[in-house]
């Protein structure tokens, strides 16, 4: 398949409220099969259109009527299918740059209110106390109620500088909380990395964007220039991206011309197979391989990824990838599940509809679609609250979300380490409070003792 078209296809991850992030290029149009109209309900449409025109008790015009029509026919398909009006489709085209002003978290919709998937790191929202499984109930002065989740976007996008009050509901408190926040210009890293401890490198992958796989290589390239003797990749609270950086991403570690991820939908273009090949994961814009020249033992050196429930979609993709080839232990608590491909159509008027259109599955066959990846070592993530951990929110709690056609008990981890008791403040990720990074310290280390023997 023509690797334009398979940049063209893949939208994988949901982060909104302040950033969408994807992938972006024009969808050619395909023919459908043609099928009788709906007379009955087109009839019941139009009188029902007719009696808001004329009855209402305030004027709606025709395009907002229409709008509003477009906008709940495709938010009830499931919850990653959107329709984008034009200022909401300039706002989409933002995320992939890792720049955008806003306040930095990333949401769904939920009974007609946002509710918040996890704040991104180093935002305002973060540093504010906004947590995973908040739900917003006004901005501002405007309740959330009634809008849609392109509208609430919107609406907490603004000029760095300017203020915005949140009012949220979270479980456990009997009053609303209201945060004053200030938006920021939200410069997104998408890859951090230090040497843990001698010897022993970290990566933190925080999203997918257009250079994360450049940068990857970066990171990989100072790391090497001591010996390593084990690598943590950590993708907790990932929410997914760009899908080309995800194989990039999985090429970094694992053999040429292996397998990453594959798609299956209705279309005969909805479905790929990616591998570790430089078609599958380089840009047009792309001048040289940087995967090529990484340091071989990039390869080969033990390797442990942490995971939680807010690794998400492309995270959930080279998750997948490294424990089907068996490149990597999964260490942490189940993924989020989410298992579809997205697909941008632009449609000519400044506007797009953003469908669901595939389901994407790890290179054994396996779908992950509200049901996640299931860890190796199932550990305690100890930076995040026990609230939130109680919360727990996969892509299984939401409304209308795709059913995984391969649904069955699952696999179980092969060791549970046992949990700590859950500290008050959570630990910052990578810090030497992090629980679980210091496990899979403790179990790199423990593997190159067997190695010398």
């Amino acid at each position: 398949m023509h690797k334009m078209k398979k940049f063209g296809l893949i939208m994988i991850g949901l982060v909104a409220g302040v950033m969408l992030s994807l992938n972006l290029s024009a969808v050619a149009q395909k023919e459908t099969a043609s099928s009788p109209l709906p007379v009955q309900e087109l009839r019941t449409f139009a009188d029902i259109f007719g009696r808001i025109k004329s009855d209402y008790v305030d004027p709606k015009s025709d395009k907002e009527l229409i709008n509003s029509a477009i906008n709940g026919m495709v938010t009830g398909l499931d919850p990653h299918s959107a329709y984008y009006d034009a200022d909401a489709y300039k706002e989409l085209q933002i995320g992939t740059e890792g720049e955008f002003g806003g306040l930095g978290i990333e949401v769904t919709m939920e009974d007609g209110l946002v509710k918040v998937v996890s704040p991104i790191e180093d935002t305002p929202a973060y540093k504010a106390g906004i947590k995973s499984g908040d739900l917003i109930l006004k901005l501002d002065d405007t309740l959330v109620k009634g809008m849609t989740l392109n509208d609430a976007v919107k609406k907490m996008r603004g000029k760095p500088d300017t203020p915005i009050v949140l009012t949220v509901l979270r479980k456990g408190e009997s009053k609303p909380l209201v945060f004053k926040l200030v938006r920021a210009i939200i410069k997104v890293k998408s890859v951090k990395y230090k040497m843990a401890e001698p010897g022993y490198a970290y990566i933190r992958i925080t999203q997918f964007q257009e250079h994360t796989g450049e940068s990857l290589a970066a990171a990989l390239h100072e790391l090497f220039k001591s010996p390593v003797k084990g690598l943590v990749l950590d993708l907790r609270n990932d929410p997914g991206g760009l899908l080309f950086g995800a194989v990039a991403v999985s090429a970094a570690f694992l053999p040429p011309d292996a397998p990453v991820v594959s798609t299956r939908g209705r279309t005969p273009d909805s479905d790929m197979k990616l591998e570790t090949i430089p078609e599958d994961y380089l840009k047009p814009s792309d001048k040289t391989d940087y995967i090529k020249d990484l340091p071989p033992e990039v390869k080969t050196v033990p390797m442990i990824v942490l995971v939680n429930n807010g690794t998400a979609s492309a995270s959930e993709i080279v998750s997948g990838a490294l424990q089907d080839d068996k490149r990597a232990l999964i260490m942490g608590t189940q993924t989020f599940g989410k298992g579809s491909v997205q697909t941008i159509f632009p449609l000519g008027n400044g506007t797009a509809v953003k469908l669901t259109t595939a389901r994407y599955y790890t290179p054994s066959g396996k779908s992950i679609q509200a049901k996640g990846i299931t860890p190796d070592i199932t550990v305690q993530d100890t930076t995040v609250s026990s609230q939130e951990a109680s919360l727990n929110l996969h892509e299984s709690d939401l409304e209308h979300h795709l059913i995984n056609e391969k649904a069955g008990s699952g696999a179980k981890p092969k060791v549970t380490i046992q949990e700590t008791e859950q500290n008050a403040k959570p630990a910052e990720p990578g810090s030497k409070d992090d629980y679980m990074l210091n496990q899979a310290l403790n179990m790199l280390k423990g593997m190159a003792i067997l190695q010398k023997k």
